[in-house]
């Protein structure tokens, strides 16, 4: 595990943009996103760059359950504003929020099996979450839907109108599906990450109590966290 401190938001944007691209240039096909915050500047820096996408895949982590991709807070039309209409795939996929439960896990597995991902973008939540993997998450979990916890709707709800529109459902990788990756690339800014990436860094093995420890028994992780995310591990 790659720990690479930066000083700022924008730092470790340029930072994870630099892996990105040198991904592709090194002949990486497929490329595993992330929705919220976090990716957004590097996103933007994707789509200001000459960086062409046309002949990769790309495959989500997660999807509000009951959202249509069309939906303005459905994670699809999130990629699509920040990244695919600007740089598109030859392929992009995700999950299919209104897609019946059992159907959609054999539909979304089939698809992490034929196209195995070769970098992986991931965020951390406030309680160690990866992905839509909340505490208690099996480590061989694959994809699933799970319940949102509370902290999950709270740090969501500002996205929609009022709490009770925030989805308390959604189709998830599981903690197993990401570390299939060939590479992980996790970005964490901000104080409010501290907690979260002290408990990462300093695990010793990994725990159902705090999702993101499953990194830890991966060959190839780089974490980019700035001060304020980092300023409980120095």
């Amino acid at each position: 595990m790659e720990i690479l401190y930066v000083n700022s938001k924008e730092e470790g944007s340029q930072k994870g943009y630099e892996m990105i691209r040198e991904a592709l240039d090194n002949g990486a096909k497929v490329f595993g996103l992330a929705t919220g915050s976090t990716p957004e500047r590097l996103y933007e820096k994707l789509t200001e760059s000459d960086v062409d996408f046309s002949d990769a895949i790309s495959v989500n982590l997660d999807e509000y359950v009951g959202l249509p991709g069309t939906h303005e807070q459905s994670y699809r039309y999130f990629m699509e504003q920040k990244l695919f209409n600007q740089k598109p795939f030859k392929e992009s996929h995700l999950p299919d929020g209104m897609n019946e439960e059992q159907a959609e896990i054999e539909r979304y597995e089939a698809v992490l099996s034929k196209y195995p991902v070769d970098i992986q973008i991931l965020g951390i939540g406030h309680n160690g979450h990866i992905a839509f993997n909340e505490p208690g998450t099996a480590l061989d979990s694959h994809t699933h839907k799970v319940a949102l916890t509370q902290s999950t709707i709270n740090a969501n709800k500002r996205f929609f109108e009022k709490e009770s529109d925030v989805p308390g459902y959604a189709y998830t990788m599981g903690l197993a599906s990401i570390m299939k990756a060939k590479k992980i690339l996790l970005l964490a800014f901000g104080e409010d990450k501290a907690e979260a990436i002290k408990d990462l860094v300093t695990a010793i093995e990994p725990t159902e109590d705090i999702p993101s420890t499953v990194l830890v028994n991966h060959p190839d992780v780089t974490i980019i966290v700035d001060q304020a995310a980092a300023s409980l591990i120095k």
